[in-house]
């Protein structure tokens, strides 16, 4: 399994310290993806023009794409029961804030409760409206959802934000659930390693993982300002980071010679 790291998008401000993030479980990548659209539909769905509306659109086929592929919702679910395990065995151990650690079990807790609550037919809504349904078949097509295309779209697309708002609302709503315990797991997950400092040799990094560990996700932090960027390969076993030297899109980025101080997590 090779890539590029995925870059962990920014929540605050643009100008924070470069941070690369790279799943090594099909179940993380999955929740990793979900996470990156989700986050793009509620920046969307904040703003009033019909492209920003048409952009939140794109997101929630997206995300139907995914939550339609396998059991997505069991996963998350399974997350959330190993993560309730894993908080209940610090309650009794010394130097815990109890009040943080219940208020984590608590979100967890009703995360868990509101996925039971939808059922495993959540997404069933969101399939069986033929509004959405025709824009899902038109946008397969470059330009496919135009007006000429999509005269109900375009008309739909007309309407004051208000209304536009009160259709979103009902559609988020059937994802709603899924994708915020999602949320939570991320950052449960990312919050589980403290990163430590790492020199790249030349631009190389290797790292073979011990026996019993069950990492799933790498994150790598470099210098606010750096020209490079990480390539990971590897496994939940052993991986590879090799630090890319980045000038022009017209120029094919190339691994440095020098070395490289970075911070890494594994999760």
């Amino acid at each position: 399994m090779t890539a590029t790291a995925y870059q962990a998008p920014a929540n605050a401000t643009m100008n924070r310290v470069p941070e690369y993030e790279q799943p090594l479980s099909e179940r993380v990548r999955t929740l990793l993806r979900l996470e990156f659209l989700y986050q793009q539909l509620l920046y969307n769905a904040e703003h009033d023009s019909d492209w920003a509306t048409r952009a939140t659109i794109n997101c929630l086929l997206e995300i139907m794409a995914i939550l339609t592929r396998g059991d997505v919702r069991s996963e998350v679910h399974k997350e959330l029961d190993l993560q309730i395990e894993k908080l209940k065995r610090f309650q009794s151990q010394p130097g815990v804030d109890s009040g943080r650690l219940g208020s984590l079990l608590n979100n967890l807790i009703r995360s868990r409760e509101d996925i039971d609550a939808i059922g495993t037919k959540f997404i069933q809504p969101l399939k069986e409206s033929e509004f959405l349904a025709s824009i899902k078949h038109r946008s397969s097509i470059p330009g496919g959802t135009c007006e000429f295309d999509l005269p109900e779209y375009s008309h739909w697309l007309r309407q004051p934000i208000d209304r536009r708002q009160e259709d979103l609302d009902v559609w988020v709503a059937c994802i709603r659930p899924v994708c915020d315990a999602v949320t939570e797991l991320l950052w449960l997950i990312r919050e589980s390693a403290q990163p430590t400092g790492k020199t790249a040799i030349n631009g190389m990094y290797q790292h073979r993982m011990q026996r019993d560990s069950s990492c799933r996700l790498l994150r790598v932090s470099l210098p606010e300002g750096s020209r490079l960027f990480p390539e990971i390969s590897g496994s939940q076993h052993r991986f590879t980071i090799r630090f890319l030297e980045w000038s022009t899109i017209n120029s094919r980025a190339v691994q440095t010679g020098h070395d490289v101080n970075f911070k890494l997590s594994i999760c």
